[in-house]
């Protein structure tokens, strides 16, 4: 996959959490743009090898075990609260 099309996935991802942080335009661009200046730059390849199992069940409980943000309740509570009902 290119890099092209690897950092217009990770765009669309965070597209939408843009419109719905308060309006702010600059959620994650600046992270996005160090993506962007890597790849162009050579800095950011692909690993040489695909995580293992235990690489990766590692790294599932260390996010796992991270408090979750007040930023992110808000969010999920609004999608509970928005969700119509069949009555």
């Amino acid at each position: 996959m290119s890099p092209t099309t690897i950092l217009e996935r990770i765009c669309r991802l965070f597209a939408s959490e843009r419109s719905e942080h308060l309006g702010s335009e600059h959620l994650g661009s600046e992270h996005l743009d160090s993506i962007n200046d890597a790849f162009l730059k050579g800095t950011l390849n692909e690993p040489v090898r695909p995580m293992s199992d235990q690489e990766l069940a590692h790294v599932i409980r260390e996010f796992r075990a991270m408090p979750v943000s007040d930023w992110t309740v808000a969010k999920l509570s609004r999608r509970f609260v928005d969700v119509p009902r069949d009555d």
